[in-house]
């Protein structure tokens, strides 16, 4: 049966166990607190006090990540006093791995004890009033690979995880959200602060105009090829989830557009809001009640 169950929907609850016990041994932090860093944003996980660092390569069951910009580690430490364990790069359906490999961090995560988790991405705007630079709170999500029933907990479910039918609708902690908007507020991030809806799209190819146009009818303010599936993974576990999109180019929406979509542009706008990024996930961190566990 195991064959099975590891076949349909990825690592089993041994494995993730072995996982998470393999990296509690070999380090002293008892983390709370996750956090991924999207393309050009593994600068967050620099902000850790007596970092250790662990390369993907080198845990247990881990894939490894492949794309330009990604650091391939798993960090830990202390931020404004919280134990935290920071993915320094992620992984991505574009990579070849199937959609339960690429969330398995999130699952070692709560066998680790964490209670929340913050996820950054890099995502193209749809929203036309969006600009190169902003940052989007995400308050919703569209599952695009999910419509084809590419979803991560595709399987048997392991009850140990989470419930067969997890609810979504609850997806982003709306707590964490307004406390977001508050410290953006406080910090002077008004201006290029947005809250909208995420959707995640397979990769790697950007999208094209078509599909552009067609995701912003479906409401959707940017796109991306992340997070979503972590997301979805980490609710099951029963982790609260907080994340952050930068817009770092603008989809092309006009067929007579000489913009194209690269992902250097993407790397470049996330070097220049990285330290405001940063600003912001640390104060939050700072204000975090210790037991996060009881979403709204």
């Amino acid at each position: 049966m195991l064959s099975v169950s590891k076949s349909l929907c990825g690592e089993s609850y041994e494995e993730c166990k072995a996982t998470a016990d393999w990296l509690l041994s070999n380090t002293q932090v008892r983390p709370t607190v996750g956090i991924v860093c999207g393309s050009g944003l593994g600068g967050l996980a620099e902000m850790l006090n007596d970092p250790q660092y662990f390369k993907y390569c080198d845990i247990p069951n881990f894939p490894k990540s492949t794309v330009h910009g990604h650091a391939g580690r798993l960090v830990f430490g202390t931020l404004k006093g919280k134990p935290c364990v920071c993915m320094q790069g992620r992984f991505h359906l574009y990579e070849g791995y199937p959609i339960q490999k690429i969330t398995l961090p999130m699952r070692v995560f709560k066998l680790m004890g964490v209670e929340t988790v913050f996820l950054t991405n890099a995502a193209g705007g749809l929203n036309q009033d969006y600009k190169v630079g902003d940052v989007m709170i995400m308050k919703d999500h569209i599952n695009m690979p999910g419509f084809s029933g590419n979803n991560p907990l595709v399987g048997p479910n392991d009850e140990r995880f989470g419930v067969r039918f997890p609810c979504m609708s609850d997806a982003y902690d709306r707590k964490l959200r307004k406390m977001a908007l508050d410290v953006a507020s406080e910090l002077g991030y008004n201006d290029f602060f947005r809250e909208g809806v995420y959707c995640v799209v397979g990769g790697p190819s950007f999208e094209t105009i078509a599909e552009c146009r067609m995701l912003h009818k479906l409401g959707a303010d940017a796109v991306g090829m992340s997070t979503a599936h972590e997301v979805i993974v980490a609710r099951h576990a029963g982790m609260r989830c907080f994340a952050l999109s930068l817009i770092s180019n603008r989809a092309v929406m006009d067929y007579d557009s000489q913009e194209k979509a690269n992902h250097e542009e993407v790397l470049q706008t996330g070097r220049q809001r990285a330290e405001q990024l940063e600003k912001l996930v640390t104060t939050m961190v700072d204000r975090l009640e210790h037991n996060n566990n009881d979403s709204s």
